[in-house]
């Protein structure tokens, strides 16, 4: 089994910058791909950004230049920077784990709230 912890949500004016943090705990060496995911009231979670072990990354277009997602192996921790932020920004965000053998873990959420 694997744990997510995040932290970092918040609300900031449009144009601001955020950052959010996930730590993983527990099975961690099974872990292949982490990343963020948000969800909007009424709509699908939709992928944001996802990073695998080897470094590389995919980024929704909605995102791409403005977000960065980063991953501390020794700390087990995944980040995304998100810079110039839009109110349309504004959701849940879930941390994502995927492990080897392609079980899925979400992280608890936190809120963005981006303000015009």
């Amino acid at each position: 089994q694997v744990h997510l912890v995040e932290s970092g949500g918040g609300l900031v004016q449009a144009g601001g910058s955020l950052r959010l943090s996930c730590a993983a705990s527990g099975t961690v060496a099974s872990i292949n791909t982490m990343g963020y995911y948000r969800q909007l009231p009424g709509k699908e979670r939709e992928l944001v950004a996802r990073i695998n072990n080897g470094g590389s990354t995919n980024y929704a277009d909605s995102v791409k230049g403005r977000f960065t997602i980063s991953r501390d192996n020794a700390k087990n921790t995944v980040y995304l920077q998100m810079n110039s932020l839009k109110p349309e920004d504004t959701a849940v965000y879930y941390c994502s784990a995927t492990s080897v053998v392609f079980a899925f873990y979400w992280g608890q959420g936190t809120q963005v709230t981006v303000s015009s």
